[in-house]
């Protein structure tokens, strides 16, 4: 029996309290001494509540199960496992491993069963172990989190996207900046697509979207997981600042906050200047306000050019330098039709498909003026270097950010500027760019793993769609 004992301290990590404290009360009437037990404060059955012969029971259970576990065995570990979780749920009281053995175990069983009512029964127990560590050990909103996060990424058939997002949602009302990690890449997701597909309200967009950038400051800054952040931070801020598109979705607060000091990092670049003068405009900042007024200055003295003479071309460009950005597109849109001019179709479509790429973030659209460019200007090697960074900003858009998924963009990108260099004016352009995205294409062992190889024709899915040719890093 002691041996079992010290085998179990060892195991947990946690040496298991002896018996508890007593204190000594001396009462007036009558008198004597009275031990009272201090307090117990955990609601769920520990060993030490537990009779001898079941105590040597359930600690046996808990040592064996646990090295089954190690070894991965997890339909052995499972009789054993049941034997020590219902007997002492708490086992000492403040271990906690036992409800992710049992989360492990269950999650093993519904992934090798095809079982459709299986499957229900092993979720629903997952599920029951979660809300028994609440029971006793608390931490309800780091557990929901939980619950939603193995939804969304394993058990997607016993949820639904809506029951999903709203268990994480409870989860950012509750946790707001301190929002667990492991939350905020799948809720991203969940968040902009829902947004984007106008499935929830701009003001529900706002809300959790500035939680979302909150917690990422909040997180980056903690110290604290630090290659979790860093993953991250490779997609959930892109996601985010896609929305950027939406009218409405972020104040005059965001656009200040981010794009005065882009402009203090490059105060002589008139290409940022007149982006961040519309981009306040877009974000509704006043026209007459101190930011406004600054930007709008140094435009004038570092950036004046002749405006356009009155007609549809200049309605064009002031909409778009007051942050109009869908009524600018409409008006140039006007302007190629109306001209019959082959070169002012080729550059106007080309503004226009800048416009979807950088301000309304509408990825589809810009493709499609962009290629519309290069069919009025098929020796112009800008239309392909536009779409080649479409694709190659595609990753967190088609991927985690990260992996397989986010790196076979960089295929087509590639394709698109191999043949922007036909044009000496981008060739240096896209040769760097080809030369920088070659490092995020997936290596052989990638390749060789999902049973492909170098050369042969690949189809990247995503808003993409286009067949290309497999390459690797390496």
């Amino acid at each position: 029996m002691y041996n079992k004992l010290i085998s179990f301290s060892l195991l947990s990590v946690l040496v298991i309290a002896c018996t508890p404290k007593v204190t000594e009360t001396i009462a007036e009437e009558p008198k004597e001494v009275v031990v009272e037990e201090k307090e117990d404060t955990n609601p769920c059955t520990t060993l030490d509540e537990l009779s001898y012969s079941q105590r040597d029971k359930a600690e046996t259970a808990y040592v064996l199960y646990k090295d089954l576990i190690k070894q991965k065995k997890y339909s052995e570990a499972l009789p054993l496992w049941k034997t020590a979780y219902y007997t002492a749920p708490a086992a000492n009281g403040s271990i906690k491993y036992q409800f992710e053995d049992g989360i492990a175990i269950y999650k093993d069983l519904y992934q090798n069963t095809d079982d459709a009512k299986l499957k229900a029964a092993y979720v629903d127990t997952v599920m029951q172990i979660y809300d028994k560590r609440v029971e006793c050990y608390g931490e309800k909103d780091y557990i929901d989190g939980r619950k939603a996060f193995d939804y969304y990424y394993y058990y997607q058939d016993q949820s639904s996207p809506e029951k999903t997002y709203e268990l994480f949602k409870n989860v950012l009302d509750a946790k707001k900046e301190k929002t667990d990690y492991f939350v905020i890449n799948p809720f991203t997701k969940l968040l902009t697509d829902k947004i984007i597909n106008k499935e929830v309200s701009v003001d529900e967009g706002r809300t959790y979207a500035n939680i979302l950038w909150n917690a990422l400051d909040y997180g980056t800054s903690s110290g604290k997981n630090e290659e979790a952040w860093e993953i991250i931070n490779n997609y959930a801020p892109a996601r985010l600042e896609n929305l950027e598109g939406i009218k409405g979705l972020y104040d005059c607060a965001y656009y200040e906050k981010k794009y005065l000091k882009l402009l203090e990092e490059n105060p002589d670049d008139c290409e940022i200047i007149n982006t961040v003068l519309s981009r306040l405009l877009w974000g509704d900042c006043d026209a007459a306000g101190e930011s406004v007024a600054q930007v709008k200055k140094i435009k004038g003295e570092k950036c004046y050019t002749p405006p356009p003479p009155p007609g549809p071309l200049r309605q064009a460009f002031n909409a778009y330098e007051e942050g109009r950005y869908p009524e600018s597109v409409q008006l140039f849109e006007n302007f190629v039709a109306s001209t019959d001019d082959v070169a002012k179709k080729a550059k106007y479509n080309l503004l226009i498909a800048k416009i979807y790429y950088r301000d309304i973030k509408n990825y589809p659209k810009a493709r499609t003026f962009a290629m519309k460019s290069a069919e009025y200007n098929p020796s112009s090697g800008e239309p392909y270097l536009l779409v080649g960074n479409l694709y190659a900003s595609s990753g967190p858009l088609c991927g985690p950010g990260t992996g397989w998924d986010s790196q076979i963009v960089t295929w087509p990108a590639i394709d698109m500027w191999e043949k922007a260099k036909s044009d000496p004016i981008v060739r240096d352009k896209a040769t760097e760019l080809i030369r920088t995205y070659k490092k995020y294409m997936p290596t052989k062992e990638d390749v060789f793993l999902r049973q492909l190889k170098a050369g042969d024709s690949f189809k990247v899915g995503c808003w993409i769609n286009r067949t290309t040719t497999i390459r690797t890093a390496d």
